[in-house]
């Protein structure tokens, strides 16, 4: 799957001209904790609610109101924007987006195209997505299996689960780090528990967990 086929498209963006309390005024209405800044149609920064709270005076100001309220309405969006976007392509593949979010720790990947701003792609995004790869809406027998890491493992226990008229509606396959071995996650509907372990006990696939969910 490539993000164009996850990103949003209706992005909520502001301007660099624009005044920090228009950007939070944004982010409150549209309940979002970023702003892409798009000034011409190009990307040029990107303004989050930690920004925005740092720029204001803390309790500690000798500031008076009046004083505080006139230099907030002088504060630009561009003062306070990052100017180095991380940004990713619509075809990129949406596990690199993952790493790349993970690797920066940032919430957000703007997605852009020709330097233009056409979605973004968020890790709720991404959580959304992973929901669907487990099939976590759908009932059914959920096995968690350890196996050699070596050709025609996945064959042979989908094989079998088919001559079940069973379904398979999600299949992951992870390494198991501490003896190099995979570690398979099946969702299957059509299929009792018992059944379900039956057909992994004579491929002599090592159940980690197997439960009905």
């Amino acid at each position: 799957m490539i993000i164009r086929e996850v990103m949003r498209t209706n992005v909520v963006c502001i301007s660099s001209g624009n005044l920090a309390t228009e950007a939070k005024a944004a982010m409150i209405e549209n309940k979002v904790n970023k702003l892409p800044v798009v000034d011409n149609g190009k990307l040029v920064g990107i303004v989050t609610k930690n920004d925005l709270l740092k720029a204001e005076p803390s309790s500690a100001t000798t500031l008076d109101m009046y004083e505080i309220s006139y230099l907030l309405s002088k504060l630009t969006v561009k003062k306070l924007m990052v100017k180095d976007v991380i940004t990713v392509s619509p075809d990129e593949v949406v596990e690199e987006a993952a790493r790349i979010m993970v690797d920066n720790q940032i919430s957000c990947l703007p997605v852009v195209k020709d330097g233009a701003l056409v979605g973004i792609v968020t890790e709720n995004d991404l959580f959304d997505l992973f929901t669907q790869m487990f099939g976590a809406r759908q009932k059914g027998v959920r096995a968690v299996v350890f196996v050699e890491d070596k050709p025609g493992q996945l064959a042979k226990v989908t094989g079998e689960i088919s001559k079940a008229g069973a379904n398979i509606i999600s299949a992951v396959t992870t390494k198991h780090d501490a003896d190099n071995r995979l570690c398979l996650t099946f969702k299957i509907t059509g299929i009792d528990e018992k059944k379900m372990k039956s057909i992994l006990e004579d491929c002599e696939f090592e159940i980690h967990d197997l439960r009905v969910v």
